[in-house]
């Protein structure tokens, strides 16, 4: 087992920055590939990022690319989201997720935290 932990989530206006925290316990975070999703009111979930095990792989969904970053620190067993010039259409709730394989799709991702929201206003 796994266990999530999301933070950072808030408030902040069109064009700022937040950075969402993933802090992991039980199992070596090390041998999961980490990713975030999000999900907006009345939309599924969709897939925003995912980094590889040692973190030099990363994807990231079109929507999100040039502005987000993720990133991995596998001796601390967290992971971030660093997001910038953020849009109200980002306005979703966010979670971090663990998993064996490297994808898009949520349904390959076996453990999940809590969700963080992010609220963007215009």
């Amino acid at each position: 087992q796994v266990q999530l932990v999301e933070s950072g989530g808030g408030l902040v206006q069109a064009g700022g920055s937040l950075r969402l925290s993933c802090a992991a316990s039980g199992r070596t975070f090390s041998s999961y590939v980490a990713g975030w999703f999000r999900q907006a009111p009345g939309k599924e979930r969709e897939f925003v990022a995912y980094i590889g095990l040692s973190g030099g792989l990363t994807r990231y969904a079109d929507s999100v690319k040039g502005r987000f970053a993720i990133s991995r620190d596998n001796a601390k067993n967290t992971m971030s989201l660093q997001m910038n010039s953020l849009k109200p259409e980002d306005t979703a709730v966010y979670y971090c997720a663990a998993g064996l394989l490297r994808s898009r799709g949520s349904a390959d991702y076996n453990y999940w935290g809590q969700g963080t929201q992010v609220t963007v206003s215009s």
